[in-house]
């Protein structure tokens, strides 16, 4: 080694413009260019492979210097510090200038230009193999380094983009999970096919087509098909039993199956034939000008709520869910989408031959059920009380099976029972291969389970099946869909296996694959641990180079309560081959660092405390083992990202109690942007990379106050703001990348004691929470200067305005970062804002008001709000959302007048805060129409009357999101 304690490339370094672009490249869901890895099975919240390979890279790859470059005299990559950093980029797979691209792709689209590979011309980064001479290049610089080829280590490993990332480059790898479910997602899509490669893909097609016939051969007689036909969804309704007439009513919002234009299909439901009242309704399929539009978009559900079809009376909620939770919620099929001889998609009306077929499979599986139960085949679990799990019990299901039909679980179970028989089979033939073919044999079933149950269900807009988990939750489905069970799942699930296992085998492969000159292929390896991270035994203390990490982010993601979904049944096939990962009854909850209040739910209202802490000692406990096993010249990196400073405050905890200094911090924005449902939403897009060392504690100094480091606090904020605007980072992500710096600050100076002492009056220990106030304050007086100028200013509740606007870039954001941001602003409070009607609160969320819902009868009021008929305006925001109510209600002439009567059209407050608003509101349209109704008024009234306020170009999502839709094999 060169010296004790290298410094790592990240300390000084990381390329965030190009690592944000192809992060959200990598996440455009164009179909085909989606990583596989995160197709082989669900995994919640994966991040992007082109930022976690930056990250285990630049936390290995030492700083550059002149005496490396000595080191390595043959070697362009490391003649100087910018082509050292063009061969990260490189070594990333970045084999372009993905900001010119970005560039040249966006000037396309505002021209109507397509561009071929939309403009960037090379592949996605993750795409790209790394040829065997960067590898080996790389391998001898990290042993120059470190004095070996270190060690990776993820504690928290999830669905393995890190592990991934690092096996791929020829790096050892240790990845570990408490979940069973995860661990068996890592040791399919990491160890295995690193171990076997793409040799493992003949004997899976093999043994999978063998598995597939006969899954198909049992389940043929309850799918029937019209000659020529193949079934693409049978669509459901729920329903209960009318509390009235005792008649049933399908729960539907709307009859829609497709709205295209020229190809509408809906259905019509009759409740009676010739006058004879149906104790059930019909349905018949409708197509094209057939379609009345008005019936099609009524249905007889709606936030929970039913209308009766035979009286026309409501049926609420609490009776809808006493019936399912009594177990009398039914299901009717209403319609089957299907592809016609000719390839045709279309619909038809359900037939006798279905209805008897779903007959049939009901009296098999109740015919099966117990001894398929007794032997695995078919999960007994009842569905426990949790966060993510009481919506689905509201509605009935109560145990695991309940989440399918008869006919989804006979299907299911089924795979179960062949998938038991061929286990001999395969041993016999392969041998020591055999538990590895077999494994990702049984990595199908979570596929099937997740498109195939009473929560998937028919996206109308994309004409496809959802699955479950299209969003992060168990969110009850009034309708859904069923896969064809014989003809169509499992082959659709062996295909989706068999392309997934071969891209990630080959792109393992390729990267350092032997060249001409007849290397050995690189020697990988991997350990796969299922275990706490607070505890990852048999690592030695001190073997770890570089722990990188993905940690649970607070409360946004209940792993376990979701996992058990497929746990429950995977315990029994992947289970038998890998029992070690599934040793419970169910996912363990209780060692899991999540923030779940329900797990305390018998607390009362410390719940929510008791759950913060409890996430804040299991972190502490992980990142105190990271410092176990942790060289005491490695680096800890943790990605992160959460809009609460409360989550960041109880990590940052946790990071400073566990003996770590966070030395840098970067911000990588990782979401797609392609997502219509985000534009009238508060949610962070970066994942902020935190940079840590073990914190040496030995040194003798006073007592460190908040007060003693509030300016270098406040500069590091200031700093961190004004950098990375530059590369793109804005919003609530621009608020996020001065946390990082905060807590570097922070943990530089440990222990540091808060300025206010305790109740006793003795001191206490800083809380992270209380320094990011700060950095929050230099964030809203940076972003007020870009927004409005420096010689402009405004009063505080039109500051608070401005700065959600501006930080949020959405109406709706956390009631926590709203008390935050209204402390930062002017020592506001939100009861305050609410009673001024500047926002409204609602179950942990506040959402600002629109001018309508602002205004006040009483023209002489003196509380804030708008109030056309008034003489004068305190705050700013009142007088600008007036305008705009008035623009709305009797148009732009009339606005005009309210303008020039209040001299407004020259007020340079009043022209700032314009400015500053046309600025912070997101100027984004969805088929032409404003997301946001604000920016259009202001557009119009800008245009018209403020000549000298300059307008940004507005974004159309619609368009947009023609570059891709969200992934669907």
């Amino acid at each position: 080694m060169t010296n004790t304690k290298p410094r790592v490339l990240i300390e000084d370094w990381l390329p965030v413009a190009e690592l944000s672009i192809e992060s959200r490249r990598e996440a455009l869901p164009i179909p085909g260019q989606f990583p596989k890895l995160k197709t082989l099975h669900v995994w919640w919240a994966r991040r992007p492979l082109v930022a976690s390979a930056a990250v285990v890279l630049g936390g290995l790859m030492p700083a550059w210097t002149q005496e490396l470059a000595d080191a390595f005299p043959y070697a362009g990559e490391l003649r100087d510090e910018s082509a050292y950093r063009r061969w990260l980029l490189r070594l990333v797979g970045i084999w372009g200038d993905p900001v010119l691209g970005r560039k040249r792709l966006d000037a396309a689209k505002a021209a109507g230009v397509k561009l071929q590979d939309n403009g960037y011309g090379y592949k996605q980064a993750f795409r790209n193999a790394i040829p065997r001479a960067d590898i080996d290049l790389l391998h001898q610089v990290l042993i120059h380094t470190w004095g070996e080829l270190p060690v990776v280590a993820d504690p928290t490993a999830g669905g393995g983009s890190i592990p991934w990332t690092a096996v791929r480059l020829g790096l050892p790898v240790l990845a570990n999970d408490l979940n069973g479910v995860a661990a068996s997602i890592l040791r399919a899509g990491v160890k295995i096919p690193a171990d076997r490669g793409s040799e493992l893909g003949g004997h899976l097609k093999k043994w999978g087509g063998v598995l597939v016939e006969r899954v198909k051969s049992s389940l043929k007689p309850y799918f029937p098909l019209d000659s020529g036909e193949s079934v693409i969804a049978y669509i459901w309704a729920n329903a209960i039993a009318c509390p009235r007439t005792g008649r049933i009513v399908p729960l539907m919002p709307d009859k829609w199956l497709r709205k295209d234009k020229g190809k509408e299909a809906a259905v019509r439901m009759f409740t009676d034939v010739d006058g004879i009242e149906l104790h059930e309704p019909i349905f018949g399929v409708v197509l094209g000008r057939e379609v009345d539009r008005v019936d099609a978009s009524s249905g007889t559900s709606s936030r929970g709520k039913a209308v009766s079809p035979y009286d026309d009376l409501v049926i609420d909620s609490d009776y809808i869910k006493a019936e399912a939770q009594a177990g009398r919620m039914t299901q009717v099929l209403y319609a089957v989408a299907i592809r016609t001889s000719t390839g045709e998609k279309t619909f038809r009306t359900p037939t006798d031959a279905d209805r008897a077929a779903i007959r049939a499979a009901k009296e098999k599986f109740d015919e099966v059920r117990e001894v398929w139960q007794a032997r695995g085949s078919l999960p007994f679990e009842e569905v426990p009380v949790g966060e993510k799990t009481d919506e689905p019990r509201n509605y009935g299901i109560a145990s695991w099976l309940d989440f399918f039909t008869p006919r989804q679980a006979l299907v299911h179970g089924t795979f179960c029972e062949e998938f038991y028989r061929l286990i001999p089979e395969v041993e016999e033939e392969l041998g020591e291969r055999a538990s590895e073919v077999l494994f990702e044999l049984s990595i199908m079933q979570g596929k099937a389970l997740n498109w195939n149950a009473r929560l998937s269900s028919w996206d109308v807009s994309r004409q496809k099946i959802r699955s479950v988990f299209d969003q992060h939750n168990f969110a009850f489905k009034w309708t859904f869909a069923e896969f064809e069970g014989a003809t169509a799942l499992y082959p659709w699930c062996l295909d989706q296996l068999a392309d997934a296992y071969g891209e990630i085998a080959r792109l393992v492969e390729e990267t350092g694959a032997p060249g001409m000159s007849g290397e050995a292929p690189l020697v990988r390896q991997v350990t796969i641990l299922q275990g706490s991270g607070a505890d990852l035994q048999g690592v030695k203390d001190g073997s770890i180079a570089h722990v990188c990490m993905d940690p649970p982010y607070y409360n946004n993601v209940m792993y376990a309560e979701l996992a058990d979904f497929f746990y429950v049944w995977e315990k029994h096939t992947l289970g038998r081959l890998q029992p070690s990962f599934f040793h419970d009854d169910l996912t363990d909850k209780d060692n899991e660092a999540v923030t779940n209040p329900t797990r305390f739910a018998s607390m009362g209202k410390r719940k929510n405390e008791l759950a913060d802490l409890d996430y804040e000692t299991k972190m502490t406990a992980i990142f105190s083992e990271s410092r176990r096993v942790l060289r005491d010249d490695g680096v800890l990196s943790v990605m992160f990202t959460h809009k609460k400073a409360k989550a960041w405050d109880t990590l940052g905890m946790g990071l400073l109690q566990a003996g770590f200094t966070i030395e840098t911090s970067w911000p990588v924005n990782t979401e797609s942007e392609q997502s219509l449902h985000q534009a009238n939403m508060n949610s962070a897009a970066s994942t902020i990379m935190l940079v840590c060392r073990k914190r040496d504690d030995n040194h003798d100094r006073g007592r460190v106050y908040l007060d003693d480091i509030e300016s270098e606090i406040r500069d590091a904020a200031r700093a961190a703001a004004t950098k990375f605007q530059h590369d793109g980072i804005d919003g609530v992500d621009l608020l996020l990348s001065t946390y990082g710096p905060t807590l570097s600050v922070i943990s530089q100076n440990w222990p540091v004691y808060s300025s206010v002492p305790d109740a006793e009056g003795r001191d206490q220990l800083l809380r992270p929470e209380d320094a990011l106030d700060l950095a929050r304050e230099e964030v809203v007086q940076l972003r007020r200067t870009r927004l409005i100028g420096k010689t402009a200013s405004v009063d505080d509740i039109t500051d608070f305005v401005l700065m959600a606007w501006d930080i949020f870039g959405a109406r709706e954001f956390p009631y926590d970062t709203a008390r935050l941001l209204a402390l930062a602003v002017g020592g506001l409070e939100v009861d305050y804002l609410k009673r001024a009607k500047v926002l409204s609160k609602s179950s942990g969320k506040v959402s600002l008001l629109r001018p309508a819902d602002r205004l006040r009868r009483d023209a002489d009021s003196e509380l804030p709000g708008v109030r056309p008929e008034a003489s004068k305006f305190e705050y700013v925001i009142d007088a600008v959302d007036t305008a705009l109510y008035i623009a709305d209600v009797d148009g732009m002439p009339a606005a005009k007048r309210f303008l020039d009567r209040h001299g407004y059209t020259s007020d340079g407050g009043f022209l700032a805060t314009v400015q500053g608003l046309v600025n912070a509101i997101p100027r984004t349209k969805a088929k032409g129409a404003w997301v946001i109704p604000e920016a259009g008024l202001l557009d119009t009234l800008c245009t018209l009357y403020f000549p000298t306020i300059t307008l940004p170009e507005a974004e159309d999502l619609a368009a947009a999101a023609e570059q891709g839709s969200l992934f669907e094999a």
